[in-house]
């Protein structure tokens, strides 16, 4: 049989558009002679629809695309995930050929755990049903059902299936591909059968999914395996039936046939698989390094965010460190030059070198800058204030001010062209609330609020190498890290320094080590004790700041829950 996965970047609530691209990918894979067509789950909504899906107007509409896709579906079988109200609401995969809607699968195991909340939405689902094409069984699941190492898999296989097929909506963090792909390969030998799922691709506010779309052999041998962090459609000829004979060699599938009694599935017959002239065996896109997964995430992200919500072009305050440089890089390769607007707003304590490198920094990456100083609107409000502050020193409201004054004039140039103010605040630096409400964390998308600020240098480097030269200058990436909010400012003069502080946050924040077990750990008592202070008071703070791309495995916002009024040590 030849297969197709059509790896394809939806937009939530976009219906009309979603139909557009399902179709699209349906005549190519069509005329490729496929058999077979996977489309991601819920590809009809996007994913996730959160609560668009308690609108009963949506469901109506969803179902009406479905019955559009269906009558499409001439010489060809489609899954394609979509929501079903059937007196209750479904997570479901719709089979879809011949022009109508051949069976609904529903989505067994509903994730509610991280970004997923899908009890809110959907109830769970029990039957099953095999797919027959020619001599092959196919089974239909969705996401979650693969990742669970039981049923349904396991009870397809056992009622015959030679391949589970699985339509997913798969969220990214760094080493999530080889994460699942190690998964797929588990299950693929466990239930002796092929295994193909795919994976949707693109940005949805925070969450990223990566495509990466597979096929494992029975084996659990790669067969193939789509690009990551773009759309694609990965056709290739499998033969499922060829795991019969494996089946019959390992014994040990009788044992659980016989514990798991009688397995009830549905089958539908789809017809003969059509005759091929040639085999198709494309070979199997690379899997990125690390670095290179962050950096295509962060452009896909913002990519995505842009395009989806009706931007076209970003502000980005360029202070000559470290954050605002690779920010407005990524943003470059993201959009493009001349979609970047970079804008220096120096005060009297801003050196001479950033300044310079603010500049140098938007000539190498081409794009649209502006210098305007903020000194005149700081004395400005420093008048203003003066009788209230009078009899008090300066301190931190005097540095705060600064920041809000930038905040207000990048906010002002949005609102006058329509540019998004992407924000370049750090993981580290939001974790310990090192940023200034409505100064720094003012914007419309924080694109580096999980990167870690030992990973913003290294991307800096990576953005260098890849372009073959000093695309971001030395300069920058050298010099100590400093807010230049006042007279030979340094970060690590509030800070920890950025390594060891680094250390403990992936511990604290992403690991849930308590500051007993830090100090197990071997880490610096003096460092967990001004780290946890500092991150536990800042939940007010990351509460108010945009969305952001989410590269870790628990990242601000949808993954870690903290309660703002919150008295527990740590």
């Amino acid at each position: 049989m030849r297969l197709a996965l059509a790896q394809i970047n939806t937009v939530v609530g976009d219906l009309d558009g979603n139909r557009d691209r399902i179709l699209a990918r349906l005549e190519e894979a069509r005329k490729a002679g496929a058999d077979l067509v996977l489309f991601p789950e819920l590809a009809v909504t996007g994913y996730p629809p959160e609560d668009l899906l308690l609108r009963p107007g949506f469901i109506r509409a969803a179902r009406r695309t479905v019955d559009e896709l269906a009558a499409a579906s001439a010489g060809i079988t489609a899954l394609v995930g979509a929501p079903h109200l059937d007196t209750d609401l479904y997570n479901a995969c719709f089979v879809l050929g011949e022009g109508q809607i051949r069976c609904v699968y529903r989505k067994r195991f509903l994730p509610n755990y991280g970004v997923f909340d899908e009890d809110r939405y959907f109830a769970p689902g029990h039957d099953l049903f095999l797919l027959r094409i020619g001599e092959a069984l196919v089974g239909p699941t969705i996401c979650e059902d693969v990742w669970q190492p039981g049923p349904p898999a396991t009870d397809l296989a056992l009622a015959g299936a030679q391949l589970v097929a699985n339509i997913s909506a798969s969220p990214f963090h760094v080493g999530k591909d080889r994460e699942r792909e190690e998964m797929l390969r588990v299950r693929a030998r466990d239930n002796t059968c092929f295994v193909a799922l795919c994976n949707a691709v693109g940005g949805q506010d925070e969450l990223i999914f990566d495509g990466h779309s597979v096929v494992i052999d029975d084996e659990g041998e790669l067969v193939a395996r789509a690009p990551g962090f773009e759309e694609a459609l990965l056709v290739v000829d499998l033969d499922p039936v060829a795991a019969i004979g494996r089946r019959l060699r390992d014994v040990r599938r009788r044992s659980l046939a016989r514990e798991r009694g009688e397995i009830h599935a549905g089958v539908v017959d789809l017809g003969e698989p059509r005759a091929q002239r040639e085999q198709l065996h494309p070979e199997p896109a690379p899997l990125l390094d690390d670095l290179e997964q962050m950096r295509c995430a962060l452009e896909l992200g913002l990519r995505d965010y842009v395009s989806k919500n009706g931007f076209r072009d970003v502000v980005i305050g360029l202070s000559g460190g470290i954050d605002s440089a690779v920010t407005a890089a990524l943003a470059v390769g993201a959009l493009g030059p001349e979609r970047v607007h970079g804008v220096s707003m120096p005060s009297r304590y801003t050196s001479g070198g950033t300044r310079d490198d603010g500049r140098a920094l938007a000539e190498s990456l081409g794009i649209d800058f502006r210098e305007i100083a903020i000194e005149p609107v700081v004395e400005t409000f420093a008048d203003a204030l003066s009788p209230s502050f009078e009899g008090r020193e300066p301190d931190l409201t005097e540095e705060n001010l600064q920041a809000r004054i930038r905040g207000t004039i990048l906010m002002a140039l949005s609102n006058k062209f329509g540019w998004l103010v992407v924000a370049t605040g750090n993981k580290s630096e939001l974790s310990v609330g090192y940023s200034t409400l409505y100064g720094d964390l003012a914007g419309g998308f924080a694109l580096l609020k999980d990167v870690y600020k030992t990973d913003v240098f290294r991307l800096a480097r990576r953005l260098n190498e890849r372009a073959g030269r000093e695309l971001i200058p030395q300069s920058i990436i050298d010099r100590a890290p400093s807010a230049e909010l006042r007279a030979d400012q340094l970060d690590e003069d509030s800070l920890p320094p950025y390594p060891k502080l680094d250390q403990v946050l992936e511990a604290y924040v992403e690991l849930d080590r308590s500051r007993e077990e830090l100090s197990q750990d071997g880490f610096d008592p003096e460092v967990v004790d001004r780290a946890l202070a500092m991150i536990d008071r800042a939940e007010y703070k990351r509460r108010q700041a945009p969305p952001g791309v989410k590269l870790r495995p628990k990242a601000f916002g949808r993954d870690r829950r903290t309660p703002i009024t919150n008295r527990w040590p740590g």
